[in-house]
């Protein structure tokens, strides 16, 4: 790296010779950080001249970008030097109208004691009278936690309006989501398929991303109603309705089990897929993993023709079963629910082509594709490694088939359900944390339990007891008011 800085230095030096000298460059430097104007977080130079910003650009040597930097990343100078930018506290003006659009500025101490004085009598007497929003500043953790300490539920911010539904959907489903949580195998990837995303997210790594798996003559699929940005560049771009993704995901699931090109394997060893569930329909319960008295969850086991407890190393726990507890209620696995439910002919390509706009042939031969490059192409490292039960295995298997989402599913009122259909569909193929498919990046993947529970009970004067957002196991965990109605 300190070679690489010297042969650049000489070479700015040597290209930099002769021309005229329209700034002191000895006045200046140059700070190495990161973009903060999206959450790819990009390595840039800026140059820095009277502790000003003079000029920014991509760090060649930085691993997510390699030097790239998209047209947000040059506008973070306009947003730091903008003449609009406010610069201290504005108050309404005394003796207008609220919305007159007429302020005054004010100082610091003047506003804090404002403040200080009307929020410590709400917080008195009733922090819920707070509500607190925050825009896109990447700091949701810190303003999250102010609001905790003050005690009121009515909190929210950016990310619950732009893409905190598919973050949940994927940490409930496969213990991490899209963009921020992990990404497709670029180096392996052989066919990539991106869902609903504009060319403002993740908008640097995806550029290198799909170079690197063009190069390697792999096909790119965009599915979009609209053909812009990356799509632009796509293989294939299949138009569809806005907010029926999650139909052409499922339908291509009914194709896949239809047909069974499923990697069954893999749903055994790494999924919940041989689960048993309760099958009690209008009684508590109904729906719910069924489990011993231990809290473990139960599967049913053919060689011993009974059921156990489905974290026991060693045994080969069935697909498909409906059994009766030992409790007496009856329950059905886990694939059986997921087989009988996507394999009803609602969610043929037929179907879905009327849902969709995407005609069935189309949708068929989408999934038949996937399908070849997963099985039929499928990647092997030779490497001794052991899985979560103990088993030893000489090799990874990689389904080289990889999927990226974004803005374009979460922005619908189905984007909880439509990200949890893409990562079925990634499921059934086998291609999640595997060569080729979708990896997770550190400090995923985590189970949803290892997440806090969701907390809403407000006391005047003290703080909340846990965070506003989390992961409920059970109704139990639900925000509610205690006459069951929504407590935010």
């Amino acid at each position: 790296a300190s070679s690489a800085l010297h042969r650049e230095a000489a070479l700015r030096a040597a290209v930099g010779k002769g021309l005229p000298a329209f700034e002191n460059h000895s006045a200046q430097e140059t700070r190495y950080t990161t973009c903060y104007m999206c959450a790819c977080r990009c390595g840039i130079e800026v140059t820095v001249e009277d502790n000003q910003v003079r000029f920014i650009k991509g760090n060649r040597r930085h691993p997510v970008n390699r030097g790239v930097l998209c047209a947000k990343g040059n506008a973070g100078i306009m947003k730091q030097m903008a003449p609009g930018k406010l610069r201290n506290p504005l108050m309404r003006k005394p003796g207008t109208e609220r919305g007159a659009g007429e302020f005054v500025e004010i100082s610091w101490e003047e506003a804090l004691d404002q403040l200080t004085d009307r929020l410590a009598r709400i917080r008195a007497s009733d922090p819920r009278k707070l509500a607190f929003f925050t825009g896109r500043d990447q700091m949701q953790a810190l303003t999250g936690l102010w609001a905790q300490q003050f005690g009121t539920i009515n909190w929210a911010a950016h990310g619950g309006f732009c893409s905190v539904n598919m973050a949940a959907a994927g940490l409930y489903t496969v213990g991490q989501s899209f963009w921020e949580f992990g990404d497709p195998d670029w180096d392996r990837t052989r066919y990539f398929l991106l869902w609903g995303v504009a060319e403002d997210h993740a908008s640097n790594p995806i550029k290198l991303g799909i170079d690197k798996l063009k190069q390697r003559g792999g096909k790119f699929v965009a599915i979009n109603p609209v053909r812009t940005g990356y799509q632009a560049v796509a293989d294939e771009w299949v138009s569809l309705r806005p907010g029926t993704d999650a139909m052409l995901a499922l339908s291509m699931c009914h194709v896949l089990l239809s047909r069974s090109l499923v990697d069954w394997d893999y749903l055994g060893r790494y999924t919940n897929a041989t689960l048993l569930v309760v099958n009690t329909p209008g009684q508590v319960g109904d729906g719910m993993i069924a489990r011993d008295a231990d809290g473990q969850p139960l599967a049913w086991d053919p060689e011993s023709a009974a059921v156990g407890n489905a974290m026991e190393a060693g045994r080969a726990f069935a697909l498909f079963a409906d059994v009766v507890l030992p409790d007496g209620r009856p329950a059905r696995t886990v694939m059986r629910l997921v087989a009988e439910r996507y394999l009803d002919p609602a969610y043929a390509p037929e179907q879905a082509a009327a849902v969709t706009g995407v005609p069935a042939a189309t949708i068929e031969r989408l999934a038949l594709e996937m399908a070849h490059v997963a099985f039929q192409e499928t990647i092997e490292i030779p490497c001794t490694w052991t899985d979560w039960a103990g088993r030893v295995h000489d090799r990874f298997i990689g389904r080289p088939v990889s999927m990226h989402a974004m803005r374009g599913i979460s922005a619908h009122s189905n984007g909880f359900q439509t990200c949890r259909s893409l990562h079925l569909l990634q499921i059934l193929l086998g291609a999640v944390e595997t060569p080729g498919g979708f990896r997770f990046k550190p400090p995923y993947p985590k189970p949803s339990r290892a997440h806090p529970k969701p907390h809403a009970k407000v006391t005047p004067g003290a703080p909340l007891n846990g965070p506003h957002l989390g992961f409920p196991q059970g109704p139990e965990d639900l925000a509610l008011n205690e006459d069951g109605t929504p407590a935010r």
